[in-house]
């Protein structure tokens, strides 16, 4: 599976994160596949709005909402169970986007691991200025996000021991 659609527009941004997880697929999938409940493990989700009947799939749309008030929907526009979704972002009017893809894809590995990865795709507003924005700020926002919902999706799936 590919992790995020390949636009056609070559001043998209990539950028994607990893994480090998000590879970099996299915495990992870049984919590990454519950579309409408991100907010269970992404840190900074405060809530998950539905905005469709369907939970799960392509064309399913969810809101997700923050924790300094704004919020943005998601769509899912590819979904392969167990492996993995793509999801095309809109009404993100607080962010410096003009568009942006993000997907989550699972790789089986050898001893009942996985490896995650998480990345998006993305055009930051404001021309030539923004591309520079967006290639080191973003870049950096990116990284914390990206790596706080992957470690928190680990705790999630194989939670840590206690003492």
């Amino acid at each position: 599976m590919a992790l995020l659609p390949k636009s056609k527009e070559s001043d998209l941004i990539h950028y994607e994160r990893t994480l090998d997880i000590s879970a099996t697929p299915d495990a992870i999938w049984a919590i990454i596949g519950r579309f409408m409940h991100i907010d269970e493990f992404a840190p900074l989700v405060k809530s998950v709005n539905a905005l469709t009947d369907g939970e799960n799939g392509i064309g399913a749309k969810r809101r997700c909402n923050f924790d300094d008030g704004s919020s943005v929907v998601e769509e899912v526009t590819d979904w392969q169970a167990n492996r993995g979704y793509q999801v095309r972002l809109s009404e993100m009017t607080t962010m410096p986007l003009h568009e942006a893809y993000a997907g989550i894809s699972i790789e089986p590995l050898s001893n009942g691991r996985s490896r995650v990865k998480w990345g998006m795709d993305y055009r930051v507003k404001y021309g030539p200025f923004g591309w520079l924005l967006g290639h080191t700020m973003m870049k950096m926002m990116m990284r914390k996000v990206l790596d706080g919902n992957l470690n928190s999706l680990a705790n999630k799936v194989n939670p840590p021991s206690r003492p």
